[in-house]
């Protein structure tokens, strides 16, 4: 079954759809206010669509159930992602990619973004795009599997352009492990555009700013 959501549309017959999945312990509605602070005047019509995670029980947390890509069974980046739960919400991703082209919005005008938790479910899911997506927008975030993983790649995967956003201070994912993330993708053929803010483990005016100048490019390019 789809994932809830919650949807915004800027404007009729929407022609773009943003995908964009939220953090460990938030819901769809997270990011929804962040849409008339993105968006410009001057865009094509865009439908932004915000699902809900499953609720699932969190072993670093006690094992206390909240909406969750996957379990963190740990704090050792190379192996905290329980592979079956980011297998499983990459499938329920691509569910809501496929419902996007039924209704009539091609995956070359598709991105997919997420923040913490949601972003590391877009970097998966955008390795494994066979058709690529219009980019891929990466928050305060980390690739599971890092090199391996992006060495498995999907050969037209590369196509898809990446914005990577992180916070100096970020205290639940070091920035560290964001920026050895971007080079990773890098060095497998993927543009990444990096930047790093003095914040913690949030969003700021100034990534908004940044991250609708690079979404200008990919809908008025």
């Amino acid at each position: 079954m789809l994932l809830e959501c919650v949807e915004q549309e800027t404007g009729p017959a929407p022609e773009w759809t943003v995908l964009w999945l939220h953090g460990l312990g938030a819901d769809g509605h997270d990011f929804a206010p962040i849409v008339p602070e993105l968006v410009r005047h001057h865009w094509p019509a865009l439908r932004f669509v915000f699902p809900h995670a499953p609720v699932r029980p969190v072993t670093i947390n006690n094992g206390m159930r909240m909406r969750a890509w996957y379990d963190i069974t740990g704090m050792d980046f190379a192996t905290r992602a329980d592979a079956e739960g980011v297998e499983q919400s990459v499938e329920q991703v691509e569910a809501l990619v496929a419902r996007e082209v039924e209704r009539g919005i091609s995956p070359s005008r598709i991105l997919l973004a997420g923040f913490s938790q949601g972003g590391a479910i877009t970097l998966a899911a955008g390795l494994r795009r066979r058709q690529p997506l219009a980019g891929l927008i990466a928050l305060s975030t980390y690739l599971p599997g890092g090199d391996a993983a992006a060495a498995r790649r999907d050969p037209n995967a590369v196509a898809q352009p990446v914005f990577f956003a992180h916070g100096d201070g970020d205290p639940v994912i070091p920035v560290q492990y964001g920026l050895a993330s971007a080079q990773a993708l890098e060095r497998v053929g993927f543009e990444v555009e990096w930047h790093r803010y003095p914040m913690a483990h949030q969003v700021c005016a100034q990534e908004i700013a940044d991250l609708g100048d690079w979404l200008e490019r990919r809908l008025l390019g």
